[in-house]
């Protein structure tokens, strides 16, 4: 019943902290993508995919008193961070939550920043189309990022190199 919270339990202990809502969500969906047993639906929205369970999940979380949350406030803007407290590393001793190969790429992942995986999760969530396609599909549902055809590339690369760490 618990599997799914204590998943994202372990990759934050894993990461050790992720730095932003939009971070943990682009880094859960990136792994899913990536053959990563994570259960959250996503589907496209406004800072590309993302997932209203995982939301609940995490909130679920922090309710219990699992995972803090920590709030920056940098001028205008809010950035949430998550790190594992010790009565969730107690909660993941009785859950198993084992993300196998999952675990490099969580690593790997968090030492990017959250607009790069942004792009990568976006690039994923349109990899059944041609390049040229997907390459449309950031250019105009991310025309505020203002993304640039070596970003992309650089994106796709990265990819590689995440799948490379699957083995």
């Amino acid at each position: 019943m618990l599997n799914g919270h204590a998943k994202i339990l372990r990759l934050i202990e894993i990461a050790g902290e992720v730095s932003g809502r939009k971070k943990l969500h682009k880094m859960v969906f990136i792994a899913k993508k990536l053959n990563v047993d994570f259960d959250d639906r996503f589907q496209f929205h406004m800072y590309g995919p993302y997932s209203e369970e995982l939301t609940l999940r995490v909130d679920e979380l922090c309710n219990l008193g699992l995972l803090d949350e920590e709030m920056e406030t940098k001028g205008a803007i809010q950035k949430y961070r998550y790190i594992l407290n010790e009565v969730g590393s107690d909660f993941l001793r009785f859950h198993e939550a084992d993300l196998g190969y999952g675990e490099a790429l969580i690593r790997r992942m968090n030492q990017e920043n959250s607009r790069f995986l942004e792009l990568v999760s976006t690039i994923l969530y349109f990899d059944t189309l041609t390049y040229e396609e997907m390459k449309e599909k950031v250019f105009t549902l991310k025309s505020k990022q203002k993304y640039t055809e070596e970003e992309i590339l650089k994106g796709l690369a990265f990819v590689d190199e995440l799948r490379g760490l699957q083995h």
